[in-house]
């Protein structure tokens, strides 16, 4: 890479940064989704759902998009799965009837009362070699990496 951007005016800390993000992630959500939930025949999406609605309630799927960081069409598709699987059920807002919400049914809340602890060691799992302070600096960092990224969609 040093070769093909040589004399370019490039930030090559910013594209370590990055890229370091980027793959990170991917790589986390591999290990999580190949460990933890393909066994339960959920994919990360699917636990996105059901963990937002663990922790929100009912919501709205444009909100859950946005906490989701995905498209309302792909909130859409997953809960069409989890739907047909008995974990979510979908109604028509009181106030719209136009918008939809999604709720946890007693299937889904004994499934993701059930597989957060096990979700929660895979992340302690991949987090241990990083002592507490670590895990604090990194946390705040990448927060503030997402936090600048939603600041910069925003303004464009």
């Amino acid at each position: 890479m040093l070769a093909r951007v040589a004399g370019m005016p490039v930030d090559l800390s910013a594209t370590a940064v990055v890229a370091n993000a980027w793959r990170a992630a991917q790589e986390v959500r591999a290990y999580l989704e190949r460990r933890i939930l393909r066994p339960e025949g959920l994919s990360f999406a699917g636990f996105s759902v059901l963990f937002n609605l663990w922790v929100w309630g009912p919501t709205e799927t444009r909100a859950l998009a946005a906490s989701m960081s995905c498209s309302r069409p792909t909130v859409t598709t997953v809960s069409g799965t989890l739907e047909r699987a008995g974990l979510v059920a979908r109604h028509g807002d009181e106030r719209d009837r136009r918008l939809v919400v999604l709720e946890l049914t007693s299937a889904g809340l004994r499934t993701i009362e059930d597989l957060y602890p096990r979700f929660n060691a895979g992340e302690a799992a991949l987090a241990a070699k990083l002592s507490p302070e670590e895990r604090q600096t990194l946390a705040g960092l990448l927060r503030r990496l997402v936090v600048t990224t939603r600041e910069a969609a925003d303004d464009g």
